[in-house]
């Protein structure tokens, strides 16, 4: 192995519907803590495991504009600063966003290697998984560009295929020529690939030289390459944040790098990876690598279930109380419940569609919703009222704001407060209150080393979330 640095890329886009009700719009399924034995959600995990990987260089993330504080936020908290983190305007599949943040890690570098992960894949083997990423590096180094296909354990129907020129030989990390991709096959198809040793799942890991990689999109695409630089170029940026430009990321194509590049190159490699892995691609595959009781049930939170088997039931607060039930998913978040047969769990997204184009709230937004300075989580409401707990994170403060249709009361339930009113300032402790008029220009502040915890009762005629006239605010939002 050389010494040449390596640069992940992590892909950190998605809508958040295959694991609804936990998983939604505002806050997909790579930013929560998924069937984990720690504390940490699949994007930390993502990270932590490169830890131990030789020459392993901070990363690259790109991500949805709309969830850049929460991947800034979960960085912070395992001690990491990304390279940069790239903010996309709409999705684009992988090849653009792959080769923005190849062409960025040139720039900088003297011809780096790029690791590209996904952000939502959980592995169970590290040291595997650390083995054959280091056994990828020389066939990169070499110019190859390298993916790593799973060791199948069953007949999936949800993945694609990779067949390589010869068979593997499983005891040896050896990289074979790629002969041929193939998208999801049907179940006679995937039984006769899980018999040939030819064949792997295709993981969407890879493994390059940026100058290999970029040569090859000049070959086959000079055209988008010049626009994924422009994009670069003429985006913007936004405290730690790099906004790729909408009107040029617009231009280039929604296709995947497997399709623009694995399947048209001459320089592919894939190495075997046995590694427990699995991509939580819904709920079924949650259950399949949970653990289960003899009866193969999963159970996660406030759960009873009795003469029950094949279940997946899962409780964020209430109880569930379950009996007699059989091959069955039952999810329950703070404000939804899914109930759902095991053979219907890719159906999923399309129940978040349907509930989407019905204005039903539940299916794309969750009552915790993350902000720069922390989140709030909303407790109740009716028309003319709500109530909210509200988090601020040490050091954080919200925008200095006003709103013209509501006022609000405050109760400081934990932490201390700095609150500015109309010019004057005051500081709450835990059980003090402090009540804001309509109108009023006001900020929240936590100058404090231990997080602030309030109530917060909203009182007027329109409580949207738009009713906010910022003066202030450290974050750059308008």
């Amino acid at each position: 192995m050389g010494n040449e640095t390596i640069i992940p890329i992590i892909l950190s886009g998605g809508q958040g519907t295959r694991l609804w009700p936990s998983s939604r719009k505002t806050l997909p399924k790579q930013y929560l803590s998924i069937n984990c034995k720690d504390n940490y959600t699949l994007l930390q995990n993502t990270q932590l495991r490169l830890k131990n990987i030789k020459n392993i260089s901070d990363p690259i993330i790109i991500c949805n504009e709309n969830h850049r504080f929460i991947v800034a936020e979960q960085m912070r908290s395992i001690e990491v600063k990304p390279r940069n983190i790239f903010l996309e305007p709409f999705g684009r599949n992988t090849f653009a966003p792959i080769t923005i943040s190849a062409l960025k890690a040139n720039k900088e570098n003297n011809d780096p290697l790029v690791l590209v992960l996904s952000s939502d894949h959980q592995i169970s083997d590290i040291e595997n998984f650390i083995n054959t990423i280091e056994a990828g590096v020389k066939y990169a180094s070499d110019g190859r560009i390298v993916t790593f296909g799973i060791v199948p354990t069953y007949p999936a129907t949800g993945y694609g295929y990779i067949q390589s020129k010869d068979p593997f030989d499983r005891s040896n990390l050896k990289g074979l020529k790629i002969k041929k991709f193939t998208e999801k096959p049907n179940l006679e198809t995937a039984k006769e690939f899980l018999k040939d040793s030819k064949y792997t799942w295709n993981s969407g890991m890879f493994l390059f030289k940026t100058s290999s990689f970029l040569k090859e999109v000049n070959n086959f695409y000079p055209t988008i390459l010049d626009i994924c630089q422009k994009a670069i170029n003429k985006g913007t940026l936004d405290l730690d944040f790099h906004r790729i430009d909408k009107e040029e990321f617009i231009k280039v194509p929604n296709i995947s790098f497997d399709v623009a590049i694995m399947e048209n190159t001459d320089l592919g490699t894939v190495l075997p990876l046995n590694a427990g892995w699995s991509d939580i691609g819904n709920w079924n595959s949650v259950w399949k690598v949970s653990e289960k009781d003899r009866n193969l049930n999963s159970f996660k939170g406030n759960v009873i279930v009795k003469e029950s088997n094949n279940c997946y039931v899962e409780s964020k607060k209430n109880l569930i109380y379950g009996l007699g039930l059989n091959n069955l998913i039952v999810v329950q978040s703070e404000d939804a419940t899914l109930i759902v047969n095991q053979d219907q769990a890719e159906n999923v997204k399309d129940i978040v569609k349907e509930l989407s184009e019905k204005n039903i709230s539940e299916g794309l937004n969750h009552k915790k919703i993350y902000r720069p300075w922390g989140y709030y989580i909303s407790i109740a409401e009716e028309k003319n009222w709500q109530t909210k707990l509200i988090l601020v994170y040490p050091g954080h403060s919200l925008s200095l704001q006003k709103h013209n249709y509501r006022s609000e009361h405050w109760v400081v339930v934990s932490g201390n407060a700095k609150v500015e009113i109309d010019s004057k300032e005051k500081f709450l402790s835990k059980n003090q209150s402090t009540y804001i008029p309509q109108g009023s220009i006001h900020r929240l502040s936590n100058p404090y080393k231990k997080s602030l915890k309030i109530v917060e009762v909203q009182s007027g005629k329109y409580l949207g979330e738009d009713d906010i006239i910022r003066y202030d605010d450290q974050y750059g939002r308008n």
